[in-house]
């Protein structure tokens, strides 16, 4: 896929993710995640740039999911520290940053897996490919593009509904910033 597939695969996957931020009332975060998760949507092609990885290789695997989800995490919580002090709020700031990261990796190879060269997700000899368009298909980018417009919509206004309906409650979220 090309990078307006992977926005959109990105998206896709994030939307679920932002949508419980928002319900919750983390809007700077939901914000702010669906904007990482586009930034990093292109991370595993960086293969593409180093002779000493195949494409498709080491980065389009569950292994690398892990590990730079595990760096995101890392950085959410320095970054969760710096920005607040609170331990709680340091801890859910890197859980919140290890799954957008991992989770962006994991939709950047399920869009590949859909091309006819597909993926190798697992490190070894298993090969997934769904074979329903190629990687520059105009129709598979800008599909993947919409579908994930559509479910970042669907997020918003079912977040913004949750927080809505779920307000009288999250006082518990106001009243342990106190601790």
């Amino acid at each position: 896929m090309h990078k307006k597939g992977h926005y959109g695969a990105a998206l896709t996957a994030y939307a679920p993710v932002g949508m419980g931020a928002l319900a919750l009332g983390f809007h700077v975060a939901a914000v702010g995640g669906g904007l990482i998760a586009v930034g990093l949507a292109m991370v595993p092609d960086v293969d593409m740039n180093l002779e000493n990885l195949s494409h498709r290789g080491l980065t389009h695997t569950i292994h690398f999911a892990a590990g730079f989800a595990a760096v995101t995490g890392v950085l959410g919580v320095i970054i969760g520290h710096a920005a607040t002090g609170h331990w709680l709020l340091t801890l859910g700031s890197g859980l919140y940053l290890a799954l957008i990261g991992g989770l962006t990796i994991c939709s950047h190879i399920a869009a590949d897996a859909l091309t006819p060269m597909g993926v190798t997700p697992f490190g070894d000899d298993r090969h997934y490919s769904y074979d329903l368009w190629t990687a520059d298909s105009v129709l598979g980018n800008y599909g993947l593009l919409a579908l994930g417009i559509l479910a970042t919509l669907a997020a918003l206004v079912i977040g913004d509904g949750l927080y809505r309906l779920l307000t009288p409650y999250l006082w518990l979220r106001a009243s342990s910033r106190s601790c």
